[in-house]
């Protein structure tokens, strides 16, 4: 089960954490930029190229030390088909790396066309009688509330292909008590049933260390709720944004996991993206160094979060 195998790569390297791939220009030091706009002009393909550089810059000095990335498909989408093109090879070279990826989509529909969604990012498509994998990912994020019908057909490309998903169940941004805490006839919270069904699903996909391939996202930005979904959904495999630049720290994702460190994953983008900036502000670098930059907070992120919750085991 797709799940498994991050797990075990997040004891292999005792880091509970993932490094977002959500690139934009302004994101990207000046100098890999004028060379991208140097072979394609400043045109979609050039910005394109700057962002796969860019990405496997970040790869090559992360890949030794978080167990996964997670593109997140609208920073590629927006540059058109060479930014989707960018997503592929980028997802490409981070398995090259040994990396697992979550590619963050959020995708919701129903039947057949959530059976297309899955082919396209985590299963393969037919092309005239031979298989062929569009993506390629190891998990999908997804929006689970259209009900059972848009995730019936996830399940069974992901038990078909080794593959996992995440569910949006308690979402890092501001607003989404509007609907998500809203209360059901039951008495429970909207967040609460989808963690519920998250369970449920997770059924059909069991792991060998306690947690399925239904995984659910819940933000580090709401701790409480966090600590609640964790005794309420035993089985669920979390991911945690909201780290870093939304204002989670260590203390706030700590209590997503269990008493052996697992059952989460942290999130940080732009942390470790900009980390060069930052890093520039103070030294006045041009970001020739930003793969340093990013390796070194992911490190102080990594040491941060074991440090609340100690040594993970199986």
């Amino acid at each position: 089960m797709a799940l498994d195998r991050l797990i075990e790569a997040i004891v292999e390297k005792q880091n509970p954490t993932v490094a977002g791939l959500d690139p934009k220009l302004d994101y990207i030091p000046a100098y890999i930029r004028e060379a991208s706009y140097e072979k394609y002009g400043k045109t979609l393909e050039g910005a394109a190229d700057a962002l796969l550089t860019f990405n496997k810059g970040l790869i090559d000095a992360l890949y030794d030390i978080v167990p996964a990335v997670k593109p997140q498909c609208a920073y590629y989408e927006m540059y058109g088909w060479p930014g989707v093109k960018a997503l592929h090879d980028t997802i490409a070279y981070a398995k090259e790396k040994g990396l697992f990826v979550i590619t963050d989509g959020k995708r919701n529909d129903i039947g057949a066309t959530m059976t297309a969604y899955a082919a396209a990012h985590l299963g393969q498509v037919p092309v005239e009688g031979e298989l062929v994998s569009p993506f390629g990912a190891d998990a999908l994020t997804v929006n689970g509330y259209l009900g059972s019908d848009g995730i019936t057909p996830l399940l069974t490309v992901c038990r078909e292909q080794d593959t996992g998903i995440f569910v949006l169940v308690k979402t890092s941004n501001p607003s989404s008590g509007e609907l998500q805490d809203r209360l059901l006839d039951d008495g429970k919270t909207l967040y609460a049933a989808m963690g519920d069904r998250c369970e449920q699903w997770g059924g059909q996909l069991p792991g060998k260390y306690g947690y399925s391939g239904v995984g659910a996202v819940v933000g580090a930005t709401y701790p409480a709720q966090l600590q609640e979904m964790r005794k309420a959904a035993p089985h669920t495999f979390f991911l945690v944004p909201g780290y870093g630049a939304q204002g989670g720290a260590a203390d706030d994702v700590a209590p997503g996991f269990d008493e052996k460190g697992l059952g989460a994953i942290v999130n940080s983008s732009r942390g470790i993206m900009c980390a060069w900036q930052k890093a520039g502000q103070k030294t006045g670098q041009d970001g020739k160094n930003y793969g340093q930059a990013a390796r070194e907070e992911a490190i102080r992120m990594r040491d941060a979060i074991v440090a609340r919750i100690g040594k993970i085991s199986l």
